[in-house]
C-alpha cells in the first residue's frame, strides 16, 4: 500500500496551485470592475473587445472634458455658467446624454463582470464579485439617473413657469418685481391679492429692498392715460361713502369690467401693477403671482423652513376659535404652519401680518441653498406649477439667479406703507414715494435725509413698551435696514 502521508504530500501542491489560481482570478475580476468604474472601457481594452473599449474611453474623456470646461466657466464667469445651465436646449440634451451614459456604463460593468469569469470561481468568491458588481451598477445608474431627473425637472420648471418671451430692462439700475400673494380656487375668479410687495433689486449688486403695501390702502391713484385713471380720476374710491375701495380690490374691479380693457389678457393684474407704480414711483419690471397653497407645497418640498417665532401665533381664521398655536422660539415650520404664521391676524392686524410675511420671505432667501434646491428639485418643480405665475422670461433667469446669489451676501432692507407714517384711509402719496426713494437710496449707500417714515414716527408719541415687548413686535420687520436682524 502506498504511504498515505506521501500521497497527501503529493496532492498538496496541486491544491495550493488551484487555490492560488482562484485568488488571482478573484483579484482579476475585482480589478476589472474597478477599472470600469475609474475609466469606463479600460477593462474591455485590457481583456475584452478593444474596439468597444476604445470607443467608451473616448466618450468618457469627452464627457470629462466638458465637465471640466463647465467648472472652468463657472469659476471665470458665473453669468455665462448660469445662462448655460438654465438653457432649455442644453437641459434637454444633457438629460439624454446622462441617461445614455448611465445605460452604457452599466452595460460596461456587466461586461467587465463577464470578463472576470465569476462562474469559474468558488461559490463564496463568485457571490462576492456578483454582489460588488450589483452595488456598482446600482450606484452608477442611480447617480446618473438622478442627475437626468434633475435636468428634466429643471427643464419642466422653466418651460412651465417661465414661458414669457418679453425681456424688461432695469430702470435706474434696478429691477422692480411685483409680488402678489393670494388664494385661487373653484369659488374664486382669478386671484385676489392679499399680500402685495415690490422687491427692488440692484441690477449690479443684487442688494434688495422690499416695499410692502397694505391690502386695505385706500384712494389709490393710477397713472395718467390708463383705463383706471379715466374711471377713477380722484383715486380708487366708491360713489358710496360707506363702501371702502381697497388696493386689493383693484384686481377684482378690473376683472369684473374687463370689457373696458379691450384685448388685455389679465385686466386685474394690469390695473394692480399700474396702481403700485403710481403709489411707489417705481417702474415694475416683472410680476410674480404666488398662490399661497402652492407656497405651502414649496416649503414642504424643501423640508420646511426655520423661523424665530417671537410672538405666539394662533392657527385660525380671524373669526374662528384658536385650536392650535405656533409657539415662541426657533421653530421648523411645515408648509401649513408657515402659511398660518404668514397669514394669521386673529390676535393682530394686517401690519403685524405684513411683518411676519417678510420674515418668512427672508428665511426662505437665507435657507434655500443651491444644494437644498438641487436635492429637492422634483418637488420644487411639481409645486411651482401650483405656486407661481410670472412674466419673467426663461432668458432672464440667469440674471435673476445671479442676483439672488449676490443678494444673499447683503442684508435685506424693508419699507412698509403702514401707520403711523401713512394713514391708510387717506394716504399722502408724495410722502409714500419719498419713503420708497429714501429706502432705496439708503440701501445703495447714499447719504439721504431721514425718510418720511422716520420723520413721522419720530414726531408721533406711542405707547411705552418694555424691551421684551418691543423685540416681539412683528411690525419691526416692516421698516428696517436688516430684515434678518428684525426677524
Amino acid at each position: 500500500m502506498p504511504d498515505d502521508r506521501l500521497s497527501a504530500g503529493r496532492r498538496a501542491p496541486v491544491r495550493r496551485t488551484a487555490e492560488e489560481s482562484a485568488r488571482v482570478q478573484f483579484r482579476r475580476a475585482l480589478v476589472l470592475l474597478a477599472m470600469t468604474v475609474v475609466l469606463p472601457g479600460s477593462a474591455q481594452v485590457a481583456a475584452g473587445d478593444r474596439r468597444i473599449g476604445r470607443i467608451a474611453i473616448r466618450v468618457w474623456l469627452s464627457l470629462l472634458a466638458v465637465t471640466l470646461l463647465g467648472l472652468l466657466v463657472a469659476f471665470l464667469s458665473r453669468s455665462l455658467f448660469l445662462s448655460l445651465v438654465l438653457d432649455q436646449r442644453i437641459l434637454f440634451l444633457g438629460r439624454w446624454i446622462v441617461t445614455i451614459a448611465a445605460i452604457g456604463w452599466v452595460l460596461l460593468l456587466l461586461d467587465a463582470w463577464r470578463l472576470g469569469m465569476p462562474l469559474r470561481l468558488p461559490q463564496r468568491r463568485r457571490l462576492v464579485v456578483t454582489a460588488v458588481n450589483g452595488v456598482l451598477c446600482f450606484v452608477v445608474a442611480g447617480s446618473l439617473l438622478f442627475a437626468a431627473n434633475v435636468l428634466a425637472a429643471q427643464n419642466q420648471l422653466i418651460g412651465t413657469v417661465f414661458a414669457s418671451e418679453d425681456v424688461a430692462d432695469a430702470t435706474d439700475g434696478r429691477y422692480n418685481v411685483l409680488l402678489l400673494g393670494g388664494d385661487s380656487g373653484s369659488d374664486r375668479e382669478g386671484m385676489r391679492p392679499d399680500s402685495i410687495n415690490v422687491v427692488s433689486i440692484d441690477a449690479e449688486s443684487g442688494r434688495s429692498v422690499i416695499v410692502s403695501l397694505p391690502r386695505n390702502l385706500q384712494k389709490v391713484p393710477f397713472p395718467a392715460g390708463t383705463v383706471m385713471r379715466e374711471q377713477f380720476p380722484d383715486g380708487f374710491v366708491s360713489d358710496d361713502p360707506d363702501e371702502g375701495y381697497y388696493l386689493n380690490g383693484v384686481s377684482t374691479w378690473a376683472n369684473d369690467n374687463a370689457d373696458l380693457f379691450g384685448d388685455v389678457a389679465d385686466p386685474g393684474l394690469l390695473a394692480t401693477t399700474q396702481a403700485v407704480e403710481e403709489i411707489t414711483g417705481l417702474k415694475i419690471s416683472y410680476h410674480v403671482s404666488i398662490n399661497m397653497q402652492g407656497f405651502a407645497q414649496l416649503i414642504d418640498a424643501v423640508g420646511g423652513v426655520t423661523i424665530d417665532v417671537k410672538q405666539r401665533t394662533p392657527k385660525s381664521g380671524i373669526t374662528e376659535r384658536a385650536r392650535d398655536w405656533i409657539e415662541v422660539g426657533e421653530q421648523k415650520l411645515s408648509g401649513e404652519d408657515a402659511l398660518w404664521y404668514a397669514r394669521s391676524r386673529k390676535d393682530d392686524n394686517d401690519f403685524a401680518r405684513m411683518g411676519r410675511q417678510k420674515c418668512v420671505m427672508n428665511a426662505m432667501l437665507g435657507q434655500l441653498s443651491p444644494q437644498k434646491v438641487l436635492l429637492n428639485v422634483q418637488g420644487i418643480a411639481e409645486s411651482s406649477a401650483e405656486l407661481l405665475s410670472t412674466d419673467i422670461p426663461a432668458s432672464g433667469l440667469d440674471t435673476f439667479a445671479g442676483l439672488a446669489l449676490e443678494a444673499r451676501t447683503f442684508p435685506v432692507s424693508t419699507v412698509s406703507i403702514v401707520p403711523p407714517a401713512v394713514d391708510t384711509t387717506d394716504p399722502n402719496f408724495p410722502n409714500v414715494r419719498q419713503m420708497v426713494s429714501d429706502a432705496i437710496a439708503a440701501a445703495e449707500g447714499q447719504d439721504e435725509p431721514p425718510s418720511a417714515f422716520e420723520t413721522v414716527t419720530a414726531a408721533l408719541p406711542g405707547p411705552e413698551r418694555s424691551d421684551e415687548a418691543a423685540a416681539a413686535d412683528p411690525t419691526l420687520a416692516n421698516d428696517t435696514d436688516d430684515l434678518a436682524q428684525a426677524c
